[in-house]
Order: C-alpha cells, then sequence, then structure tokens
C-alpha cells in the first residue's frame, strides 16, 4: 500500500513520517489529540480487520476496541507496533493484488458494509486521514524540540 510505504500522489507515507519518532514521542499527548502511537494502532487495527477478511476468517472489529493499544513503555514496544503495521500492510497490499477484479463488486461480510471495493478504499483513505494528523502532531514535537 503506497500510502504505507511511498509511491502515492501525496508524496507523504506513514513509514517515513515515522521514521524519526521516538518511542517518547509516539506516547506523547498534545492537546486535545490522540497520541501518534495511538493513530498507529487505530489505523492498523482496521487494515487488520479487513486483512483477516481477505484471509477468509470473520470480521471480527468493533469501533470501541480500535483506540485500545498495548502500552507503549519503551522502544521495544514502538518497533513492535510499528513492525506489525508494516507486516499487516505488505500482507495486505499482497492479497488485494491477487483478488480477482470480480471479487472487488462483491458484498462484503454482513452486508451492511458494501462492497470489497468500498472498504478497501475506505481502509486506504482512513490511513490517508490519520496519515495528515500524524503529520501535524509530529510538527508540533519537532517545533518544541527547537
Amino acid at each position: 500500500m503506497d500510502v504505507h510505504f511511498g509511491g502515492n500522489w501525496t508524496a507523504s507515507n506513514l513509514k517515513d513520517n515515522l521514521a524519526v519518532i521516538s518511542w517518547q514521542q509516539s506516547i506523547a499527548k498534545r492537546y486535545s489529540f490522540n497520541t501518534i502511537a495511538a493513530l498507529v494502532y487505530h489505523m492498523n487495527y482496521y487494515v487488520n480487520a479487513l486483512l483477516r477478511v481477505l484471509e477468509g476468517k470473520l470480521l471480527d472489529a468493533s469501533d470501541k476496541f480500535s483506540f485500545e493499544h498495548p502500552p507503549i513503555l519503551n522502544s521495544g514496544d514502538w518497533e513492535r507496533l510499528l513492525n506489525k503495521t508494516w507486516a499487516d500492510a505488505e500482507n495486505f497490499g499482497r492479497l488485494v493484488e491477487k483478488m480477482p477484479e470480480s471479487k472487488l463488486w462483491e458484498d462484503f461480510p454482513e452486508g451492511k458494509y458494501g462492497n470489497y471495493y468500498r472498504n478497501i478504499c475506505g481502509v486506504i483513505e482512513h490511513v490517508h486521514y490519520h496519515l495528515g494528523q500524524i503529520v501535524l502532531i509530529k510538527k508540533i514535537l519537532i517545533q518544541e524540540k527547537e
């Protein structure tokens, strides 16, 4: 997924923007914003939910759990969250690439969420939306260091 690794038309991606974020910055709370770590977990929560469906598993996600990330207490915790995010994004991208085009127009499980195309686009849009928030929070954190 280009929004994760680069090559998209916005010329901004998650991996490059998070490369310079320390674990301490990832949990820094500013204003009423979510932390960067919470946003990364939240974005990946939905990537992972869709990934599981593409793997043939049941849709098992709830908005109420989408920000409940494990604590980030050190650099290892932060790296684990990032590594899971990158692995899930790569697996998601691989499965979408292999998907027959006709599958895009089929109903997503439970029917109430539209078709696969809508859900795939929605996840990408969701990551872009929160990437913008991360970029702004990152700018605040960098400005504070100056």
